[in-house]
């Protein structure tokens, strides 16, 4: 049996994806690759619903799921993620390792403004950064390499690193590379009304929670990326209220599951199928058994895995928009490995055979949180670990509770809905000591030396060894239970869909103008 100690360091985590049901899949988590529309600016506007409000719009607590969708059209992050999911400039011109990997120099690109006028220089990439990196929320782990971070000029920075960081620059693509204005950026207001740099600001018709009017800035410096004039977010958890809402021409990009796809299309809309932008993981959180003994045996973790009938979960309960899996790590990418999917075939004898064999024959019982998103394959999840022996008992945490839920070790398995990410980010959050979805902060020997060699190769073909070995370790030493990678279609009318599924970020990037 493998032997995994815990350590308890600072507790680190990023915000939640959005809801998901499974008649809408997809609805929160289908995040879009982004990249410069060859469309000029035009009068035309976007409307698209979203699963669930922006939590924050403070950098610290920014959310990388679809909250982005609003949040990165208020700032400017360093770099970005193209629609092919490539990194490019933005308000960095440029970027530069120096030769130990230590230190990351970014240029900044002059003439930034910040919609209260003040300019947007090193200082403030400096304090938003060092902010981020003491302050306890959802982007303090991704900076958790980050020493020290100087601005030696107005358009220099300089970061240095206790360690190299591999997936550094994906991260300064999204929430932690966002740069807040100084002057405002403690203040109370910056949560719900904040001063950015970026392409949009949030105009007095939007009502929190419920509708985010966004106009474009006239004096953006990259006004040709946002052809929109005025982009409107709507919150809609209810799927079908969401189909509704295409239907009935409220909104022009939403989300189209297997069912209402025909119709849609019979309305004129725009289909487009994306590839796996999530994956639904079952946590095996507690791996050192200190809450939950039973999950501490590497055999019951084992049992977990083949309690679950994938195959039939992903066509029946996920309508066929979903793939099985036993992996996080993003099909399309490199270090995915088709021959693991092979490892835990769904058999319930032979895990009764394992819990037994771990001195577990009548099974036991755990906690979970139920999360609004969860309530879809709660029933599902339940059956299929209580006809191994194991009983379920689900505890409702409001949705400003996900966090602290996540984070209190009360529970040793975490249903969780996670957007694909880099290869560098899902090994990191699921597997490294301070990743959010390791909130027992499970380590293990052999898995921190992999981990280590990979997160320190700043040449992402060269790590990718590496991490095809942390994923094949996860697997078999079953840390967790993924069960399938869900995809989903966006639908649109007058506007079109640029991403392809290469980047799962959510941006307004990804949505062009029709010809």
């Amino acid at each position: 049996m493998t032997r995994i100690r815990s350590t308890n360091p600072q507790p680190r985590f990023r915000a939640l994806p959005a809801a998901i049901t499974a008649a809408a899949l997809l609805t929160l988590t289908a995040c879009g690759g982004g990249t410069e529309s060859s469309s000029s600016p035009s009068a035309k506007s976007l409307s698209l619903a979203i699963g669930s409000a922006p939590n924050s719009f403070d950098p610290p607590q920014l959310n990388d799921g679809q909250a982005s969708y609003v949040w990165s059209s208020l700032y400017d992050t360093l770099l970005y993620t193209d629609n092919k999911g490539q990194l490019k400039p933005n308000a960095a011109e440029s970027w530069k390792y120096s030769a130990d990997g230590l230190t990351l120099t970014l240029k900044l690109r002059a003439g930034m403004k910040f919609t209260s006028g003040a300019a947007v220089d090193a200082a403030a990439v400096k304090a938003t950064l060092e902010r981020t990196m003491t302050t306890p929320g959802s982007q303090q782990g991704l900076l958790a390499a980050v020493k020290s971070v100087e601005a030696p000029d107005a358009t220099t920075v300089a970061v240095h690193l206790k360690k190299r960081d591999g997936s550094l620059l994906t991260s300064l693509s999204m929430a932690a590379g966002v740069i807040g204005d100084p002057a405002t950026m403690t203040k109370k207001s910056t949560a719900l009304d904040p001063v950015g740099s970026g392409p949009y600001v949030l105009d007095k018709s939007s009502v929190t929670g419920t509708t985010y009017v966004l106009k474009r800035r006239s004096d953006y410096w990259n006004a040709k990326a946002y052809p929109f004039k005025t982009v409107t977010v709507k919150v809609i958890q209810d799927p079908t209220a969401a189909a509704n809402a295409l239907q009935a021409g409220q909104i022009n990009a939403g989300p189209a599951s297997a069912e209402n796809s025909a119709k849609l299309k019979g309305m004129g809309y725009k289909i487009s199928p994306l590839n796996p932008t999530a994956v639904a993981n079952l946590i095996l959180a507690d791996r050192a058994g200190s809450v939950l003994k039973p999950l501490g045996d590497t055999r019951v973790r084992q049992a977990i895995n083949m309690a679950f009938d994938r195959a039939k979960i992903s066509k029946q309960l996920l309508k066929g928009a979903a793939t099985p899996t036993s992996q996080v790590f993003n099909p399309k990418g490199s270090v995915y490995d088709a021959a693991l999917e092979k490892t835990y075939p769904f058999d319930p004898k032979a895990a009764k055979k394992l819990l037994a064999e771990a001195g577990y024959p009548k099974g036991f019982s755990v906690p979970m949180p139920g999360f609004v998103y969860t309530k879809a394959f709660e029933p599902t999840v339940t059956q299929a670990l209580e006809d191994i022996g194991i009983k379920v008992k689900w505890t409702p945490v409001p949705a400003q509770n996900n966090f602290s839920a996540i984070s209190s070790k009360k529970y040793p398995l975490i249903l969780f809905l996670d957007g694909l990410s880099t290869s560098a980010r899902e090994a990191g959050n699921n597997f490294a000591p301070d990743g959010y979805l390791n909130p027992f902060h499970s380590t293990d020997p052999k898995l921190t030396k992999l981990l280590d060699k990979a997160r320190g190769e700043l040449d992402t073909a060269k790590a990718v060894a590496s991490y095809q070995k942390v994923n094949e370790f996860a697997v078999k030493d079953a840390w967790n239970s993924p069960i399938a990678f869900l995809g989903n279609s966006w639908a649109t009318k007058g506007v079109t869909y640029l991403g392809d599924g290469s980047n799962t970020f959510s941006t307004i990037r990804a949505f062009g103008v029709s010809d």
